[in-house]
């Protein structure tokens, strides 16, 4: 016993340990991105979080502030949604009640982290935005991860709809995107493994990735992408293996309407019994206002609980059960295997994302990875829909393991990929999982998109050379046969002679390749009437009307005179990519495998937002380190005075990636800047 409490005791010795900076080298390369070196992974987690500090504290600390309940007091009105959010969904106290499951090295890592944070801060007080952000502690810490991690999973489209009385009271997600695909050995002319990961992403703010190298004496080596405030790399490779995440489409979220007792607003029938609901004060400080705001935050067995207009529901979550996603990707970061990577993924504690994994040792795999509950399979419960929340029934309490989601390993086709779209649709079709082996009340996604189309006409059924694999994830093409689910073929059947005032972008578009590039003229046309159709017809099935093709191409038309003077624009014209005040042509529509997603400017342009972000192509040699390219939308750097601030730009645009290595020597040898962090 005594034993046990001395290692106990020299572990949490170990956590709060002080790190020296000196021990610390942080070198920069020709791009500014950083590779952090150090003995222990704790002394690089400090050089992450200095290194990351230096190119965009400010989005960091907007995410630390979460964690103390005041992004409010920095950013108004709607930074106090978030915090209102982060008290009503219990992420401090689900960290506190797991606290004790969490692993002394990811505390010590996590420690380290968050003493970078601060010596950075302390360094720098004229960079620090709200004298709340500091001190954190690894509960701040960890409570903001569970928060992102849920907001990933869902949470902030169903306390909208929510909160806007727009859930179903008993009677899709937005497709965030992302690319991922991995090449078996047998498949590639080089006997390599290929490994393609490719993040659609906002290009700004908190869940931009951010490229880094971090790389300890204790077994961590790891390039790849991390959002502002993340210790780990979240996907990317190591010496031996590496994965790609996509968002995966399946039943993330579950809502509740409790039926409530009509003689008092607070209680609610669970089987045979009222309870009460969970009340709790939510203070909450707003900039611009003096005095705090108090709103009521509720709970029912089922979990955080709004009273809307149309009646009150519960919200239930895996996301919100279970602290160690950080954890199983720390793991996954160390995984030399993949017997390894897959005991990683057996936690189950992250709660989302597919995985498309290769390796050097002639292993792809792909999982649709979640934290899948065991869902009452009685018919009467529509688990797509809103559910009584008045039995026990319906609250579920056990998860699916590893082994019980869809998953391939070497499939025969010799590849395996995903682009958000179906988990059973994820190799050549004989190889495909049959979807009668699974839980329909999963809620996976069963069908394509245009970007899983348009992979299954260009993989070429023999062997393919490493060009060939930059070429399909660089094609810039909508497949053929369109897969959104309102058919579209009214615009390319409409008679243009009916029309002779809008036969310029008629025929722009009836004459299109269906190729996203700067200078088509038929692209401009798709773009901009995608943007008008979107909100009417994303869920609508069926032939979109004659008479809407007619008043859509009237509409582009008139838009394209209005701004551009000119109804002959090119794509490059109308989408932008704005860096630094300078607007450069984009490439890219939503739903092509180059993604670009835009938002409507004053002058009629169009500017990118989010899509193709974070770049990394990566072949996996038999000897030696892992081949790798990669690219980021802008840069290193969020200050615009920084070189570093868009000089990957040029190479977004070119689809050329840049070299990156795994190898320290070769990183210290031909680095911009080497240096330790400190003052």
């Amino acid at each position: 016993m005594r034993y046990i409490i001395l290692l106990f005791l020299l572990a949490a010795a170990v956590a709060q340990a002080q790190i020296d900076p000196a021990n610390i080298t942080i070198a920069r390369d020709t791009y500014g991105v950083p590779h952090i070196f150090a003995p222990t992974d704790p002394e690089v987690a400090y050089g992450l979080a200095w290194a990351h500090a230096e190119d965009d504290f400010e989005t960091i600390q907007q995410v630390a502030l979460i964690s103390k309940g005041m992004l409010g007091s920095y950013l108004g009105k709607e930074g106090a949604k978030a915090d209102y959010a982060f008290k009503l969904l219990r992420c401090r106290q689900l960290v506190e009640e797991q606290w004790s499951t969490i692993s002394p090295e990811l505390k010590a890592l996590i420690n380290g982290y968050i003493q970078g944070l601060k010596a950075y801060a302390d360094a720098h007080p004229d960079e620090v935005l709200n004298k709340h952000v500091f001190p954190a502690d690894e509960k701040d810490y960890l409570s903001a991860v569970v928060f992102s991690v849920a907001v990933f999973s869902g949470a902030d489209r169903a306390l909208s709809n929510l909160f806007a009385g727009k859930m179903p009271a008993l009677p899709g997600f937005d497709s965030r995107g992302s690319n991922a695909f991995a090449i078996h050995p047998s498949k590639t002319t080089t006997g390599e493994a290929f490994l393609a990961i490719n993040a659609h992403q906002p290009q700004e703010g908190p869940v931009a990735f951010y490229e880094a190298h971090v790389q300890s004496e204790e077994g961590w080596n790891m390039l790849g992408g991390v959002f502002p405030g993340g210790c780990v790399i979240f996907h990317g490779t190591n010496e031996n293996l590496g994965w790609a995440h996509t968002v995966n489409m399946f039943d993330k979220v579950d809502v509740f309407q409790l039926e409530m007792n009509p003689s008092n607003s607070n209680e609610y029938r669970f089987d045979d019994q009222w309870l009460q609901l969970e009340k709790q004060k939510v203070k909450l400080k707003v900039k611009g206002i003096p005095v705090r705001i108090s709103k009521k935050a509720y709970w029912s067995v089922y979990g955080p609980t709004v009273k809307a207009d149309n009646g009150t529901f519960s919200v239930r979550m895996p996301a919100l059960m279970d602290v160690k996603a950080l954890e199983e990707w720390y793991r996954m970061n160390k995984a030399s295997n993949f017997s390894e990577f897959y005991k990683a993924l057996s936690m189950t504690s992250l709660p989302m994302f597919n995985i498309v994994y290769a390796d050097r040792y002639d292993t792809i795999f792909y999982v649709s990875n979640g934290k899948l509950p065991h869902r009452n399979p009685d018919p009467q419960y529509d688990w797509g829909s809103t559910l009584p929340g008045n039995t026990s029934a319906t609250l579920w309490t056990a998860f699916k393991g590893i082994e019980e989601l869809p998953q391939y390993v070497n499939p025969g086709a010799g590849y395996l990929f995903n682009t958000n779209h179906s988990p059973f649709l994820a190799t050549a079709p004989a190889d495909n999982l049959d979807t009668a082996n699974f839980d329909s009340n999963d809620g996976f996604f069963r069908r394509h998109n245009n970007r899983s189309k348009r992979v299954m006409e260009i993989m070429p059924e023999g062997k393919l050379d490493y060009d060939t694999f930059k070429q399909i994830k660089f094609d810039q093409q909508l497949p053929q046969e369109l897969q959104y689910e309102i058919n579209l073929d009214a615009f390319w059947n409409l008679d243009v002679g009916r029309y002779p005032e809008l036969a310029n972008v008629i025929n722009s578009l009836q004459q299109w390749d269906r190729k996203a590039t700067v200078d088509s003229r038929g692209a401009a046309v798709f773009l901009l009437m995608y943007y008008k159709l979107y909100s009417k017809y994303r869920n609508v099935t069926g032939f979109l009307p004659e008479e809407e093709a007619v008043a859509t191409y009237q509409y582009v038309h008139d838009y394209m005179i209005e701004h551009f003077d000119s109804d002959t624009v090119a794509l490059g014209d109308v989408q932008k990519l704005v860096r630094g005040g300078v607007a450069y042509p984009i490439w890219g529509l939503p739903d092509a495998l180059m993604a670009i997603h835009s938002r409507e400017q004053p002058d009629g342009t169009r500017k990118a937002v989010s899509g193709d972000a974070y770049i990394a192509l990566v072949r996996y040699p038999k000897e030696g380190l892992p081949l790798i390219e990669t690219v980021n939308t802008y840069g290193a750097s969020m200050h615009p005075d920084s070189p570093h601030f868009k000089d990957q730009l040029e190479l977004f645009q070119n689809q050329q990636p840049k070299h990156m290595t795994l190898d320290k020597d070769e990183v210290l040898r031909t680095a911009e800047r080497v240096y330790h962090p400190v003052r």
